[in-house]
């Protein structure tokens, strides 16, 4: 196999040849960070639109199941239930997006921070830690959160307002009165064991449902409510994703 078809190899296994020349000059160092910075939010509002993408399907889902059991009286609750195991998949979908976007969103707001801002107002004395950090983060990528702390952070901004209009949802289904064929509501729901046979799917009686609804909301409010012990970038303003 030729060198040009042989596949990519590891720094470490690639002969020692001369690479492209650094920056000699102040310009030329100035003109390669200005590169760099609009490469780097290229990368970062790339990942922001992939975010976006997936908490717009998030909200047709939620839309689109809603219509479809408030449409009607005979519509099974079964299908809001189904929308909350959609709007968790679609959650974790976008924790793992969020992590990407986080590391570019952290080297994006050193270097505004760090020289764009020092060029514009100067503060202090000119401090070189944030060019060691992208340096760093460059050499040897890695995640900067959790993936635990992306779900809390995505829950806390988007999803929790969702998966509480889910559950408004589905307590008003199965509190609601059946509609008969001739239009008469009967089995008006009176005490908790009236919701516990509305909240019955299949074969699962309704306590069990309500109980697995709850211990699932439990741990979407914990998420909900759960504070980082450190911020990163968010610690240095308002506005944050």
């Amino acid at each position: 196999m030729s060198a040009e078809l042989s596949p990519l190899t590891l720094e470490t296994e690639m002969p020692e040849r001369q690479g492209p020349p650094l920056p000699q000059s102040s310009q030329e160092t100035i003109n390669t960070i200005v590169h760099y910075y609009r490469g780097e939010l290229g990368r970062m509002a790339g990942w922001r639109d992939r975010i976006d993408r997936t908490s717009n399907w998030a909200i047709t889902v939620v839309a689109a199941m809603l219509s479809v059991s408030l449409s009607t009286p005979s519509s099974h609750h079964g299908v809001l239930l189904f929308a909350m195991l959609l709007i968790t998949l679609l959650l974790l979908i976008e924790a793992r997006r969020y992590r990407f976007f986080d590391v570019y969103r952290a080297r994006v707001r050193q270097l505004e921070r760090g020289y764009f801002a020092q060029i514009l107002a100067p503060e202090g004395t000119q401090s070189f830690k944030w060019s060691v950090a992208i340096a760093k983060s460059l050499r040897r990528p890695a995640f900067l959160m959790t993936y635990r702390e992306a779900v809390c952070r995505r829950l806390q901004r988007n999803y929790c307002w969702m998966y509480l209009i889910l559950l408004l949802a589905w307590a008003l289904k199965i509190s609601s009165p059946k509609i008969a064929s001739t239009g008469i509501p009967f089995g008006h729901v009176r005490s908790w064991t009236d919701f516990a046979e509305n909240a019955a799917l299949g074969l699962l009686p309704g306590w069990s449902v309500m109980i697995v609804v709850a211990l699932f909301y439990g741990v979407v409010l914990y998420g909900s409510l759960h504070k980082e012990a450190h911020e990163g970038e968010l610690a240095h303003g308002e506005v944050h994703v």
